[in-house]
């Protein structure tokens, strides 16, 4: 793949982003690392899962029950990737990078594999954000068309109807199919993995088989085959949580998917601006989404400065704002979690039907 690079427009802009943010840190003593605001967050949904795994497990209850503690669970296992796993494989969880690494770990339990993750997302995403034929999480062809430069297929006219059921499908798909795609290929969208370790392999195959336990075995063991309806649930909850938060940050009516120059394979933009052009915020003024989601409704900043841990977010958010303004540089944000929803459906409408 050729390297796509990024011009130097507006570079006085992220001079002055970089330097109002690393003022704000050094004027408060502050590190750029989660503190203890993520710490209790980590304990109440670590132990929430764990605590509700077993009830689920060992304590016999009527059905609607079950499966009211199945959807909270769902819920609770995406709230475990959006604020643990999240920072602590960006290596923002703790200025120790064991406890970054532990943390990241927790995608593993999962049933995903955080070394993948980290070249797909951080790598990858972070990167290229929106460049179509790089960026792997914009590619979920051939069933949604989330950009004009992706062939056009006669369903993907009913795409913004549809696109719940596939949502749901996300962390199956993820699980059973995507993880072993990029181990056995090698390859995320065509650029090579990294030679993985004998650890690496023993690591990916082990964690595989401790999810399938903990999640299957174990239940059918216990439950019999009433446990792959609570699994389901708990996986599809988890699916379209995680996706929707997702894709209300980069595919909604105001993000852009630029295109490289045919010639020089270059942005026209900046790498700062790119971030700014592509990435869109929701409801930041919600306490609870933004507890719920780890900050990433703040997806801007996060995007900016992928390296500070979400609990940091707010407080840059004032700062990235007053620069946009400043330099008339976009910045794009939803007041509310439904008119961002709205935004992502019209724009599934719209680009099913070009």
């Amino acid at each position: 793949m050729t390297k796509i690079s990024f011009s130097n427009r507006q570079a006085d802009f992220t001079i002055a982003l970089k330097k109002s943010v690393e003022e704000y840190f050094a004027s408060r003593k502050l590190t750029t690392t989660g503190n203890w605001k993520l710490y209790s967050k980590t304990i109440v949904l670590l132990t929430s899962a764990v605590a509700t795994y077993l009830l689920l497990l060992m304590v016999a209850m009527p059905g609607w029950l079950s499966l009211v503690l199945c959807v909270l669970f769902g819920f609770n296992l995406a709230a475990i990737g959006f604020n643990v796993m999240h920072d602590g494989a960006h290596g923002s969880y703790s200025r120790k990078g064991w406890v970054n690494e532990m943390m990241g770990y927790t995608l593993n339990l999962m049933g995903g594999n955080v070394l993948l993750w980290k070249t797909k997302h951080n790598m990858i995403h972070h990167s290229f954000t929106n460049i179509e034929g790089v960026d792997d999480d914009i590619d979920i062809r051939p069933f949604i068309r989330t950009n004009v430069n992706q062939p056009h297929k006669w369903f993907h006219r009913a795409q913004h109807i549809y696109f719940p059921l596939l949502y749901s499908l996300t962390h199956f798909w993820w699980i059973y199919q995507r993880d072993f795609l990029k181990y056995f290929s090698g390859k995320i969208s065509g650029m090579k993995i990294k030679k993985l370790t004998i650890s690496e392999h023993f690591i990916f195959w082990i964690s595989k088989l401790v999810y399938f336990f903990i999640f299957l075995a174990l239940p059918l063991m216990a439950l019999g085959p009433q446990a792959l309806i609570g699994y389901t649930l708990a996986t599809v909850v988890s699916g379209i949580t995680i996706s929707i938060v997702f894709q209300l940050a980069h595919v909604v009516e105001h993000a852009d998917f630029p295109v490289p120059d045919a010639n020089s394979n270059k942005i026209e933009e900046s790498w700062t601006i790119h971030q700014l052009n592509t990435t869109a915020n929701f409801s930041t003024s919600s306490r609870i989404i933004t507890w719920f989601t780890g900050g990433l409704n703040f997806q801007v900043e996060h995007h900016l400065f992928p390296r500070i841990s979400h609990v940091h977010y707010p407080a840059l958010q004032k700062m990235v704002k007053s620069l946009c303004r400043q330099y008339n540089v976009q910045y794009i944000e939803y007041p509310t979690m439904f008119r961002a929803i709205r935004s992502h459906v019209s724009y599934l409408r719209e680009v099913g039907r070009r």
